[in-house]
């Protein structure tokens, strides 16, 4: 990235908190225009969660575009990104078969590996779309590839977080965001298909997975890096995703992490004894964004401490600062305010995030900053204007619908930076358009498909 052009004034913050305090006082006023779009959006919201009443949010078609182009952007996208040009579109390839079934992973171009995130994005974007055959198949390259099933190595149960694209990992520990997604994935899949045989049983499969998660014991043993000592991906006391499971770093966490939304799927789907322990954790998620999110901004760090404040980690300081990571807080307490309707909190951390956003200009601001909005390169990316639209599903400010806009105009990203970027175009593309769906059991929710 471009080093800053320039220092923003030490006053900013400052201006930026009392301007939106000064919306937030006109908001009140009685025939304000503030307040009655606030209203007018907020009517149109059902007062259930979209996975109770099985009615999504498309914010497309609310910004005039037709169901047919919407359907097309995403047919489009996910072509391009499955099956484009290899060297400068696709992110998904095919890796032969095994007794289980054809392989393929989704590779990061850039880094020239394959992560658990990508692999289990991928997977939740196959469910979504009904792509059971992509879904299969990634799922395969992952248990074959990716999975410690060695009971004595301190990753057991366990998917590495980064592997070769020969398969050989290059870190064996996990990143517990891979996790996540993989077994709400799994969850989805066994709802919407049925569960197959040997490693298609997918509700049995996520369920393994989140014994592990949430019980796994110590372990110490040899890794790549040495001994290390390896517990759970989620903080028994806490109730809160960690960072990493080894020791040395188990005890901080990262915002872009917590999934409340995916935690009241497993307080309904997954093993009994550990639903009401997934409810707090929803709970303690929601309290959490509201603890990083900085007052005037509404930027979060990329790794924080469990009390809320920025971690700067000793091998990568500036992950105090809202950079990649962070990009994907905002969607994650949007889609939990627009699946579940549990903490209203989420509508004004998307107003105020938003708002920081538009102050700094909606075709110029940039990827990476301090929490309090000092800019840290020149660049606008892809990845977090996708991010910003999906906050729109919690946002009623008057500027809520120019970011939907906005991801509506970016093009399927390419080229050798296409997989960060693309995952989180995919995704926006699929929250923003209603089709982000929990495919939870029939008795759950009166979606139908």
């Amino acid at each position: 990235m471009m080093p800053a052009a320039k220092i923003l004034p030490l006053t900013k913050p400052l201006m930026l908190a009392c301007s939106l305090f000064l919306l937030s006082v006109l908001s009140v006023l009685p025939g304000c225009t503030a307040n009655r779009q606030a209203v007018n959006v907020e009517a149109k919201q059902p007062e259930q969660g979209s996975a109770v009443s099985g009615r999504y949010a498309n914010l497309f078609a609310e910004q005039g575009y037709s169901q047919q182009a919407i359907n097309a952007k995403i047919n489009q996208a996910f072509n391009q990104l499955f099956y484009g040009a290899p060297d400068s579109q696709a992110l998904y390839f095919a890796d032969g078969s095994n007794a289980q079934g054809a392989k393929a992973y989704i590779a990061d171009i850039n880094n020239n590996d394959v992560r658990s995130e990508g692999m289990s994005y991928g997977m939740m974007i196959a469910v979504q779309l009904n792509k059971q055959a992509e879904f299969n198949a990634l799922w395969n390259w992952a248990v074959s590839h990716m999975f410690q099933a060695n009971p004595a190595h301190p990753a057991y149960g366990y998917f590495a977080w980064s592997v070769g694209t020969d398969g050989v990992a290059l870190d064996e520990m996990p990143a517990p965001d891979g996790e996540e997604y993989f077994a709400t994935a799994l969850y989805f899949a066994s709802v919407r298909w049925g569960d197959g045989a040997g490693i298609y049983q997918y509700k049995a499969k996520a369920d393994e997975l989140l014994q592990h998660m949430r019980h796994r014991n110590l372990i110490t043993g040899q890794t790549q890096r040495g001994s290390q000592t390896a517990t759970n991906l989620f903080h028994p006391e806490y109730a809160m995703v960690r960072f990493t499971p080894d020791l040395a770093n188990a005890d901080h966490t990262d915002a872009s992490y917590h999934l409340p939304a995916f935690y009241e799927v497993w307080a309904r789907m997954g093993p009994e004894a550990d639903r009401a322990f997934w409810q707090k954790a929803a709970q303690v998620s929601r309290d959490y964004f509201s603890k990083a999110a900085h007052p005037a901004t509404g930027l979060t760090p990329d790794y924080g401490n469990f009390d809320g404040s920025p971690w700067a980690a000793s091998w990568r300081p500036e992950s105090a600062d809202f950079r990649f990571d962070a990009w994907r807080t905002a969607m994650n307490w949007s889609f939990d305010w627009n699946w579940w309707r549990m903490d209203a909190r989420a509508v004004e951390l998307s107003n105020r995030l938003q708002a920081f956003f538009v102050s700094e200009g909606l075709s110029r601001y940039s990827s990476q900053y301090s929490l309090d909005g000092k800019k840290l390169d020149n660049t606008q990316q892809s990845g977090l204007v996708a991010m910003n639209a999906v906050a729109s599903l919690a946002a009623t400010g008057p500027d809520a619908g120019k970011f939907v806009q906005a991801l509506w105009q970016l093009p399927v990203p390419e080229g050798h930076y296409r997989y960060y970027d693309g995952m989180l175009y995919m995704l926006a593309l699929l929250h923003v358009s209603g089709q982000f769906q929990a495919w939870l059991p029939a008795q759950q929710t009166d979606k139908t498909e």
